[in-house]
C-alpha cells in the first residue's frame, strides 16, 4: 500500500502540493502532523534533498515528535534508498532553537561569542530587580515581571529599545521601562548574553539587514514548513517571511480557532491574512477529526461558531457518537475537587483506565492547590505541570558552572555558583569582581577566587574533551557538591539524586560531536517548556492549565472552574471583544483535548484571594446544547459535605 493511500483526500492534496505558498487550516485532531510529515517524505521522494527542508514548531516536544516520525518514515520507505545521517536530514527545530542555530553560525557578524549565554526568565527577573534598586526604585511597586513582560512584547513586535524610547517618552511608567530596558541591554551586552526574545529579534534583524546571510539560508532551506502558525508573533512572522522570500515555497499549518497566546504577542491576523501576504497561495481545509467522539465535537463546534474573528470550518468525525459531557455543579471548590478525585479513582480502579490517560484542566494556576489536596486524600497518583526539571536549584547550579566556564563574562551565572558549595566569598568581594577591582582584595580572598577559577578552567577543558554526561559527573565531583550533599539531609540527598538524573538525561547529547553536545544541552535546558517534563513512564493523572495542555490529548478530560469571571476570565476578557473571543478559543482547545469523555464542573462559591465569592455558571456551559450534556450530580457516591461549613450540599436543577 502506498503512503498516499493512508491519507484522506484533503491531506493527500496537501502532501502532493509542491511549489508555492500553501496554507493548511487544520482543525483540532485533524491529522496535521501526519500531513506535514508525509508532505516532507513526498518532497524527498520527489528529489528534494532532505537538508534543503526546514520545519519549525513551538515546543521541544512537538519538534522531537515530528523529527522522530519523519525519520521513521524515511527509514521504513522501501522505495527510498537514502542514507540519513545527522547532517543529511530535514532541519526540524523550534523557533527559538532555530534562532540559536543561526546566531551561533553567524556570531562574528553580530559581534558576540559563539558560546553566548542564554538568560532564562528567572535570571532576567533578578537582573531587572537589581537595576530597579540601582535606580532607587522599589521592585514591589514596579514589578520586574511586569516590566519584563512589556520588554518581551516589544521585542516580539520587532522593536528595539531605541524604537521604544522614541514612541513612549511622555508616559511615566514607560519612562521607567525605558530606563530599565537600557540598563538591561547594557548588562546583557557586558555578560555576552541574550534573553529568550533576543534569540528571535536578533535573528530577524540579522536576516533583514544582512543580505549575504539571508541568501545563504535561501540556498540552504528551499522548502519551509511552519507549524502552529496562528501562534506566531510579529518577529516570528518576519523570520518566516524572510526565509521564504526567494522561492516562496512556504507551507504554514495552523488553526485560528486555537489562537490562545495573544498575551505573549501571538497575532491571529498572521494566519487570517496569509493569502494576502503570500500571493497565488493555495488553501486546504482539514476538517475530519480522528481524535474525539461526535458528542465532543458537537459541543466544540457549537462553542467556537459564536466567534466572529475566524475562518469558517466545521469539524466532523467517523468516530462513534460517544458519551455525553458530564456536568457537575459543586457547592464549593472543595466539593468540586472531591468529585474530580473520586471520579478519577473510580475510572482507574473500576474501569481500569490508565492514570496518564486522564487530565484535569484549569484556567489559572491557583486552582491546583485544592485539587492536589483532594488527590492526596483519595490516594490517586497525579503530576502537576509547572515545575520544570531545569528550574530546580541544583540543576541550574550545574548549568551555571558550565556557562561560567565557557563564558567568563557571564556574571549572572558566576554570582549563582561562586559560593556553591560555600567558599566564604561575600557580596563585597563579588562587587569588586564585577567592577574589575580584584587588586583590592586580601591575599586570602584572592587565593579563594584563584582556586574557584581553576575549577572553571578544568570544567572548560573537560567540556572540550569529554561527553556531556561525563562533564556533569566531573562537575558534581570536582566542585565538592558530591561530598557536601551525600551525607546531608533527606532534602540534600534528593538534590544529589536529581543531579545524577541530570547525568542520565545528558546521555542523549553524548552522540553529538564534541562541543556540539554541550551547546545543545545548554540550549535545550534554557528553552525547556512545561510539556517537556511530561514523561510517559510517569503513570499519573495530569493536572495543568488549559494553556499548558495545547497540543496534548487524553481519553478523559476534566475542565474545572467553569464560572463567570474565572472561565471565561473577566481579567482577560472584560468588555474587549477580541479578548472575549480568545477565552472562547481557550475553552475550545480544552474541549478538543478529549478523546472519549469530558467532565465540566462549576462551584457555586469559591475562595479567591482570601474571600469567598458566590458565582454564576459560565456561559460556556449554557452555550452547549443540553442534549449533549448529562447530570453528574445524580451519582450520589460523589456527593460531599463541604468541610468549611459542614452543611450537606443541596443541588438545584440545571
Amino acid at each position: 500500500m502506498s503512503y498516499l493511500d493512508e491519507l484522506n483526500p484533503e491531506q493527500k492534496e496537501a502532501v502532493l502540493h509542491k511549489d508555492g505558498p500553501l496554507l493548511i487550516l487544520a482543525g483540532a485532531g485533524a491529522g496535521k502532523t501526519r500531513a506535514i510529515t508525509y508532505r516532507i517524505l513526498h518532497l524527498i521522494k520527489n528529489g528534494v534533498a532532505p537538508e534543503n527542508i526546514l520545519a519549525v514548531t513551538f515546543t521541544n516536544k512537538a519538534a522531537k515528535e515530528m523529527r522522530d516520525r519523519i525519520l521513521e518514515l524515511l527509514r521504513t520507505d522501501k522505495e527510498l534508498n537514502l542514507p540519513i545521517s545527522f547532517e543529511n536530514q530535514p532541519f526540524i527545530r523550534t523557533f527559538h532553537s532555530l534562532g540559536v542555530f543561526i546566531l551561533r553560525e553567524n556570531f562574528r557578524e553580530l559581534d558576540i561569542p559563539k558560546h553566548f549565554s542564554i538568560i532564562d526568565k528567572s535570571d532576567s527577573s533578578k537582573i531587572v530587580k537589581d537595576i530597579l534598586r540601582e535606580l532607587d526604585l522599589d521592585p514591589k511597586q514596579f514589578e520586574p515581571k511586569k516590566i519584563l513582560s512589556i520588554i518581551s512584547r516589544q521585542k516580539g513586535s520587532f522593536k528595539t529599545v531605541s524604537e521604544y524610547s522614541g514612541v513612549h517618552s511622555n508616559e511615566y511608567f514607560a519612562q521607567i521601562v525605558d530606563k530599565v530596558w537600557q540598563k538591561y541591554e547594557q548588562i546583557l551586552q557586558q555578560e555576552k548574553a541574550l534573553d529568550f526574545d533576543d534569540l528571535l529579534l536578533k535573528t530577524a534583524l540579522l536576516l533583514d539587514k544582512n543580505k549575504e546571510v539571508l541568501a545563504k539560508y535561501h540556498n540552504k532551506w528551499q522548502y519551509i514548513h511552519i507549524d502552529e502558525y496562528q501562534d506566531t508573533n510579529k518577529v516570528q512572522y518576519q523570520i518566516a517571511k524572510l526565509l521564504s522570500q526567494s522561492q516562496q515555497n512556504i507551507c504554514v499549518v495552523g488553526d485560528g480557532d486555537q489562537n490562545i497566546y495573544s498575551w505573549r504577542g501571538a497575532n491571529i491576523k498572521n494566519i487570517l491574512n496569509f493569502e494576502k501576504d503570500f500571493k497565488n497561495s493555495k488553501t486546504i481545509l482539514l476538517e475530519q477529526n480522528y481524535r474525539s467522539t461526535q458528542n465532543i465535537l458537537g459541543a466544540a463546534n457549537e462553542i467556537i461558531s459564536k466567534n466572529k474573528l475566524r475562518k469558517d470550518k466545521n469539524l466532523f468525525t467517523k468516530n462513534e457518537e460517544g458519551e455525553k459531557l458530564g456536568v457537575y455543579y459543586a457547592f464549593s471548590e472543595n466539593d468540586e475537587a472531591y468529585f474530580i478525585a473520586q471520579r478519577c479513582s473510580d475510572l482507574i480502579t473500576h474501569e481500569k483506565i490508565s492514570p496518564q490517560e486522564i487530565a484535569v484542566l484549569y484556567r489559572t494556576n491557583f486552582q491546583s492547590r485544592v485539587l492536589e489536596e483532594a488527590f492526596l486524600n483519595a490516594n490517586v497518583p497525579y503530576q502537576v505541570l509547572g515545575t520544570k526539571f531545569f528550574d530546580r536549584k541544583e540543576i541550574k547550579d550545574i548549568i551555571a558552572f558550565i556557562k561560567s566556564a565557557l563564558n567568563p563574562d557571564d556574571l549572572t551565572s558566576l554570582k549563582r555558583i561562586i559560593n556553591v558549595p560555600p567558599r566564604g566569598i561575600g557580596k563585597v568581594t563579588l562587587a569588586k569582581i564585577a567592577s574589575r577591582r580584584e587588586t583590592e582584595l586580601s591575599p586570602i580572598m584572592l587565593e579563594k577566587i584563584t582556586n574557584f577559577r581553576k575549577i572553571l578552567n578544568k570544567i572548560k577543558e573537560v567540556s572540550e574533551k569529554e561527553k556531556p554526561s561525563d562533564l556533569i559527573k566531573f562537575i558534581i565531583k570536582e566542585t565538592g557538591l558530591n561530598d557536601k550533599l551525600r551525607d546531608g539531609t533527606e532534602e540534600e540527598l534528593e538534590r544529589l539524586a536529581n543531579m545524577k538524573e541530570f547525568v542520565s538525561l545528558a546521555l542523549k547529547y553524548d552522540k553529538l560531536p564534541l562541543g556540539e553536545g554541550v551547546e545543545k544541552l545548554l540550549e535545550e535546558s534554557a528553552l525547556a517548556s512545561d510539556q517537556d517534563q511530561l514523561e510517559e513512564k510517569t503513570n499519573a493523572v495530569r493536572l495543568m492549565t488549559v494553556h499548558a495542555s495545547k497540543g496534548l490529548e487524553f481519553d478523559y478530560v476534566f475542565i474545572t472552574g467553569l464560572e463567570d469571571g474565572l472561565f471565561p476570565s473577566k481579567m482577560d476578557s472584560g468588555k474587549n471583544e477580541d479578548k472575549g473571543e480568545e477565552e472562547r478559543r481557550l475553552f475550545y482547545v480544552a474541549l478538543t483535548r478529549a478523546r472519549k469523555k469530558l467532565f465540566l464542573s462549576y462551584a457555586s462559591s469559591r475562595t479567591i484571594f482570601g474571600s469567598r465569592k458566590t458565582n454564576n455558571v459560565s456561559e460556556f456551559i449554557t452555550d452547549i446544547n443540553e442534549n449533549l450534556l448529562e447530570d453528574e450530580n445524580q451519582s450520589s457516591q460523589y456527593s460531599h459535605s463541604d468541610s468549611q461549613n459542614n452543611e450537606k450540599i443541596e443541588y438545584l436543577e440545571w
